[in-house]
């Protein structure tokens, strides 16, 4: 359940005009006398301060209390003579086993010893004077730390990083949940260390993994009162492999070669064998004498 702030508006006092009637005057009460006329308005007592409550600023937004505090709210009022202050919760009387009431001349105080979240609710105070009411509403949140989540699985393992993935949790602790926390630890140390916080995701990547070793993962769900209490841990460890060896370039392959052609024939017999017309041309002395 997600903690819903009520608007400031609606929580504001407010001053409401309803008919009066003999139940609306405080204290003792004359009975009219036979004949006399009287009207019944002349048995209430005059009203000298009109009925308003005083809601403190902190209040005028959802109240929220951890299970196991204290609620101890003092709403201050006036009225005079005194009014009559009344207490509901979602419309209903309070029930007087969880919540008990004080109420004095200036003001009325909400007391629960040991809050619950079967305590949240919508809580308001009426103040009644003759034929005036001012109200007051109040929401109160009681919350608690989340279930863990109900699952978490390795998903993949690739060069130095792992992928997680998990469930949310079934109980988010009466309030929105703020993320959670993923955790790791090597088989060596057996150590937790945090990896990521806040994460809002139910999946992410670990990087930065120690080549050789192999870990386990764990995750928290947060919220406002902090970590779950468990956590589930991956059934499958994450082996961080070291990378193999570099493959070697395929050999070449010499493909045969063709028969040459006679023209490469006589080209490689002309640089290995002298030519037979280079061994008839005479020297240039002999060609001058001739």
């Amino acid at each position: 359940m997600e903690a819903a702030t009520a608007p400031e508006a609606a929580l504001r006092p407010t001053l409401k005009v309803k008919e009066a009637s003999p139940a609306d005057a405080d204290g003792p009460q004359a009975s009219p006398r036979r004949g006399t006329g009287s009207p019944l308005s002349q048995l209430l007592p005059p009203i000298e301060e009109h009925p308003k409550i005083w809601l403190p600023r902190a209040l005028r937004q959802t109240y929220i209390r951890k299970v196991g505090d204290t609620v101890n709210l003092l709403i201050p009022f006036q009225g005079k003579p005194k009014p009559q202050a009344i207490w509901t919760r979602d419309g209903c009387a309070l029930d007087t086993s969880r919540v008990s009431v004080r109420n004095g001349e200036r003001d009325s105080i909400l007391f629960i010893r040991e809050a619950q979240r079967a305590d949240s609710g919508r809580y308001q105070l009426s103040v009644q004077l003759g034929g005036l009411e001012a109200t007051a509403t109040i929401d109160i949140l009681v919350i608690e730390r989340p279930g863990p989540p109900q699952s978490i699985k390795l998903v993949d393992v690739w060069g130095s990083s792992a992928t997680l993935e998990w469930t949310p949790p079934q109980d988010t602790g009466n309030a929105a949940l703020l993320g959670y926390t993923v955790q790791k630890a090597d088989t060596k140390s057996g150590l937790w260390f945090t990896v990521l916080e806040r994460c809002r995701r139910a999946s992410c990547t670990v990087p930065n993994l120690i080549v050789g070793n192999s870990y386990t993962f764990r995750v928290f769900a947060e919220n406002q009162c902090g970590l779950s209490e468990n956590a589930p841990i991956t059934a499958d460890l994450a082996h961080i492999q070291k990378a193999g060896p570099r493959a070697l370039p395929s050999e070449i392959s010499l493909k045969p070669q063709s028969s040459p052609s006679p023209w490469q024939t006589a080209l490689q017999s002309s640089a290995t064998t002298p030519s037979s017309s280079a061994a008839s041309v005479p020297p240039p002395s002999q060609r001058s004498s001739g």
